[in-house]
């Protein structure tokens, strides 16, 4: 495993890549190594640098070491191809009919590289924070390894469960590929993805086009993985609903989600809260599938309380 260590005005960024089950994970690593460390998993085809600077910052000046990495088969990290096509249509099919689904890898495996990434860092126990796929990567990491869980805060996830809410109907298309622009170049990619934006965002607190676009533009430059947000995808699918397991977890848990979230429902998150045993849910009004600027405090705030109760 190697790290690279710069700097920002405020603290030391460790960058490295850790070698996993075979496979590699590119992590960025931020604060002092000797403070409380808080694991940030992002969602479905989403970088790292998905999580705002400005939220970072805000829990490295809480007193935590804050790290977010690469899922497998997007950003920097390994490319996860077992050869199996992702075929999205189908594998809904099959989830609504209750039939199994073959996949490169489940969310199951995704877990396991998140245990792993730890292990490398000879991190033993840590503050767990997922948001959309990465929330429910970190509830089931929480249910499956709880004696590593020193919290939980699951943002804008759900169960998976079979019954809940599917997205909204022009977004469930564009997720499988239909009404989208064609085309992998960095014009029409990020055309795409701001389109893709616009369904999802939060109604009562916009953010500038310009900004998005800059922030997509960049991602593109760092890494384009249409295919494995494709597998991701198929993952999720594949992996099904995990309610029952959510019971094992005892940490404290927090769970946040908007009531404006056309992608996941947010009774995906009251499904969530009811799971788990003493879980705390706030449905912020306004708020859709992304982090705007104006909730960035108000996130900090739940995710420090939270953690505060699993330091004690």
């Amino acid at each position: 495993m190697e790290a690279q260590q710069a700097f920002n005005p405020h603290h030391a960024v460790r960058r490295g890549d850790a070698s996993v089950h075979g496979i590699t994970i590119h992590y960025q690593d931020e604060g002092f190594q000797q403070d409380p460390p808080l694991l940030l998993i992002m969602g479905l085809g989403s970088q790292l640098t998905l999580w705002p600077q400005i939220l970072v910052d805000n829990l490295v000046n809480e007193g935590f070491r804050v790290i977010r990495f690469d899922n497998r088969d997007i950003g920097l990290s390994s490319v996860v191809n077992n050869g199996l096509r992702a075929d999205l249509p189908n594998a809904m099919l099959r989830a609504r009919l209750r039939l199994p689904i073959k996949s490169n890898y489940t969310l199951y495996d995704m877990v396991a590289d998140t245990a792993g990434l730890l292990d490398a860092l000879n991190i033993d126990r840590a503050h767990i924070v997922g948001a959309s796929m990465g929330g429910m990567i970190a509830q089931l990491f929480a249910a499956l390894h709880p004696h590593r869980t020193l919290s939980l805060t699951s943002i804008m996830s759900t169960t998976n469960e079979p019954g809940l809410p599917l997205p909204r109907w022009d977004i469930l298309l564009n997720l499988a590929g239909y009404g989208v622009k064609k085309g992998h170049d960095k014009e029409t990619a990020v055309k795409r993805s701001l389109q893709f934006w616009k369904k999802v965002s939060s109604p009562k607190y916009p953010t500038p086009e310009s900004e998005v676009m800059e922030r997509m533009a960049a991602d593109y430059d760092r890494s384009y993985r249409p295919a494995g947000y494709l597998r991701q995808s198929h993952a999720i699918i594949a992996t099904g609903g995990f309610k029952r397991l959510l019971s094992r977890i005892n940490s404290p848990t927090q769970i946040i989600h908007g009531t404006h979230d056309p992608l996941v429902h947010y009774k995906g998150g009251k499904a969530s809260a009811r799971a788990i045993k003493a879980a705390k849910l706030d449905l912020i009004e306004g708020m859709g599938h992304d982090f705007p600027k104006q909730l960035i405090p108000k996130i900090t705030e739940l995710i420090t309380f939270n953690a505060l109760q699993g330091n004690k």
